[in-house]
């Protein structure tokens, strides 16, 4: 047993307790597989992380991300909350500005964008068709009518998705997610836009069993592989707020920007607790 610094934060919303919670280990050296997946399982949070000094000292940090089942190479939302803890507990980047964090997909760049902002560089995403007939499994089992369907897709950013693009936000926050089948169906991403003018420009759920929910509460992994879809139709010209959560009474947000070479996925982060655990 030995005491370690414990951060709980709240990531993608600008109301504190309106995002998605996620646990950070700031110290994790030591820290054996086991004991990193038993916290986890503990926390019964989506996800939690465990900091490690870089494997290259050119990065900052090294991050290990375990949902209370298992390891993830990546997730968006760990991402963002794993800086924030790392930076609120004394870490200094070695460039100013961008915090290199290494983790399952490779090292991501952080932008450190103030006032409690940031955001992250979207890993590469691989979109391909997705299966005719487990594309209308999953249309018959969430009885979402196929003509309010404008495209469908799988994509993999380390999680893999099935994503749907609604013909509006509306029939995307009206699909019942306790029809869904676990364990028959991978992660099912929707996303549908909101009418020009609204506060949000699309409106995004993620299903997947969750901490015992059916829906997450804010998906930054999710975001950044539908951001890169979007971008691949020629439809990131300007930069995007997406609601989501609101199914679960959470109020996310997030950004999504790119320019020539990159798709960056921001957010706000808030630190709710900052103390010990004993592990």
């Amino acid at each position: 047993m030995g005491s370690r610094r414990f951060i709980q934060c709240d990531v993608f919303s600008a109301q504190p307790t309106q995002g998605n919670a996620l646990a950070v280990i700031v110290d994790a050296t030591g820290m054996t597989e086991e004991a990193m997946q038993r916290f986890a399982a503990w926390t019964n949070l989506a996800e939690t992380t465990f900091l490690f000094p870089p494997d290259n000292p050119v990065n900052d940090y090294k991050v290990r991300i375990m949902t209370p089942s298992r390891e993830m190479p990546f997730a968006g939302h760990p991402t963002l909350g794993s800086c924030a803890a790392w930076l609120h507990s004394g870490g200094k980047a070695k460039t100013e500005g961008v915090v290199r964090q290494e983790c399952g997909v490779g090292v991501v760049n952080i932008h450190v964008l103030g006032n409690q902002a940031y955001a992250f560089e979207a890993p590469p995403t691989q979109i391909q068709a997705m299966g005719s007939e487990h594309r209308t499994d999953i249309l018959n089992t969430l009885k979402i009518p196929a003509a309010s369907v404008l495209a469908s897709t799988q994509l993999d950013n380390g999680p893999v998705w099935q994503a749907f693009e609604l013909d509006s936000a509306q029939a995307v926050l009206a699909v019942d997610s306790s029809l869904v089948r676990w364990p028959t169906f991978k992660a099912i991403g929707l996303i549908g836009a909101h009418p020009s003018g609204s506060e949000c420009d699309f409106e995004v759920r993620m299903l997947a069993p969750s901490s015992g929910m059916s829906e997450d509460p804010i998906t930054g992994s999710l975001n950044s592989a539908l951001a890169h879809w979007l971008q691949s139709q020629g439809r990131l010209q300007k930069a995007l707020t997406i609601a989501q959560g609101t199914t679960i009474n959470r109020s996310g947000r997030v950004s999504i920007s790119a320019d020539a070479e990159t798709v960056r996925i921001g957010g706000d982060v808030h630190v709710l607790i900052d103390g010990q655990v004993e592990l």
